[in-house]
């Protein structure tokens, strides 16, 4: 690739839902109306309409996709004005868009209607964006297997390792057999998972899911996560930040956990994600579990787990020597 070593590749992120439904207002609808020779009185789109085909029409970062689904909905009613007359008019809401567009073509992930044992949500990045994602995990009597299922690809694959190795490591914190490794199979699944979708960022989502079904105390359903996870528990940062809080807003989620050192992301984020969203930036899995895990059962577990105050710059910064 002698060319590409010569070029500056810039990455830019894709739109946001809100402003693909502004360019819509704005521009494409116009265009659509005035080439199939239509007027505002003969057909209007609501925004609630055009936000839908947004979201389960369409699955891309731009909106080449967003304008062929509004060019098909003003065909659609330019055969209607022929049939019924240029008098009639349309009003295209989200309760009728199946009329014109048909069933809808995609899925997003939303939020559990209740906290569930072993059920986590992580956060990714597809190539058209952010993803809520169902991470699984089920613990049943076996030797020990760790068994990871689903299109993982092979760091995810050892993201899964390494927060099974940082649990083996807290397991008396956590209240766990010694020998629980030696007496239970653990089955980690990512459903759902497409091409394209490969990264760190379920670390933390995994080893959650896990400490879940090990304790049997439910994962928050209001809560989403995205981080790397080291051996020793420490939270590291990944990328997407920006798009993968978008894509928990959109499917209902509240909370969602980020490692400390992606805070500086966060500028990315529009206002009104930052003003109805709780955003934790941690830097230790300790404090993941706490913001994490179900209310309720978690002052005995809790209690034997190292004070947010342990895992600060500053405590890490004077602990470098020990670590080392």
């Amino acid at each position: 690739m002698p060319l590409r070593d010569c070029l500056e590749i810039i990455e830019l992120s894709g739109y946001t839902e809100r402003e693909k439904v502004a360019i819509g207002r704005k521009y494409l609808i116009p265009k659509q109306r005035e080439m199939h020779g239509l007027t505002e009185d003969q057909v209007t789109v609501s925004n609630a309409a055009l936000l839908e085909t947004v979201r389960r029409y369409t699955m891309e970062s731009g909106v080449r996709e967003l304008d062929r689904q509004v060019a098909q909905i003003h065909r659609k009613i330019a055969r209607r004005v022929v049939h019924y007359g240029t008098d009639a008019s349309f009003h295209i809401k989200k309760a009728n868009l199946t009329k014109v567009l048909g069933q809808p073509k995609f899925e997003y992930g939303v939020r559990e209607k209740e906290d569930q044992v072993g059920l986590v949500k992580g956060l990714a990045v597809a190539p058209w964006g952010g993803t809520l994602k169902n991470i699984e995990v089920a613990a049943v009597p076996g030797k020990g297997k760790l068994i990871l299922t689903g299109q993982l690809g092979d760091v995810l694959k050892e993201s899964a390792n390494a927060g099974f190795t940082y649990i083996r490591s807290r397991a008396a914190a956590l209240g766990l057999d010694e020998d629980f490794h030696e007496t239970h199979d653990f089955h980690v699944h990512y459903p759902g998972s497409v091409t394209g979708i490969d990264g760190p960022s379920a670390g933390i989502s995994m080893a959650v899911a896990l400490v879940s079904a090990l304790t049997g105390i439910a994962a928050r359903s209001d809560t989403a996560l995205t981080g790397e996870i080291t051996l020793r528990g420490r939270v590291l940062p990944v990328g997407g930040i920006k798009e993968k809080i978008l894509a928990a807003h959109r499917g209902g989620i509240t909370r969602v956990v980020i490692p400390e050192k992606n805070k500086k992301d966060l500028e990315e984020l529009p206002d009104y994600v930052q003003e109805n969203m709780e955003i934790f930036a941690v830097s230790h899995m300790d404090r993941v579990l706490k913001e994490t895990l179900s209310e309720g059962d978690l002052g005995k577990l809790f209690a034997m787990l190292p004070t947010d105050s342990e895992y600060s710059e500053e405590a890490t910064a004077n602990s470098t020597n020990a670590d080392l």
